[in-house]
């Protein structure tokens, strides 16, 4: 069976050993849109990728800094419970010690 290819399905996947494009009679010459250089867009894209390859990185960086801010929080929120504590402590201790002085006073 000896049928051409169509579209969908080409004879080959080679592309040259595929027949050449005809242009369409339906459409005037040269309505098609002319090329256009790469060269900027290359260089944008390059530039894109390489920014899009440090956003993670920014990312991670801003993630540590919060969790430095964090860190540094709690660890004084920690400190001021400590001290609240303590100062408690030792107010009992000085409410202890004027106790015992008031009653080594009266006897």
């Amino acid at each position: 069976m000896n049928t051409a290819g169509t579209i969908d399905r080409p004879l080959t996947h080679d592309p040259k050993k595929q027949a050449p494009m005809k242009p369409s009679t339906s459409e005037p010459a040269g309505s098609a849109t002319p090329d256009f250089t790469t060269n900027g867009a290359t260089d944008s894209r390059q530039n894109r990728t390489r920014e899009m390859q440090l956003i993670p990185e920014a990312l991670a960086r801003a993630h540590m800094h919060d969790r430095l801010h964090e860190a540094e929080r709690e660890r004084r929120a920690l400190r001021l419970a400590t001290a609240r504590r303590m100062q408690r402590r030792a107010e009992r201790a000085s409410m202890r010690a004027r106790r015992a002085l008031a009653m080594a006073v009266m006897q």
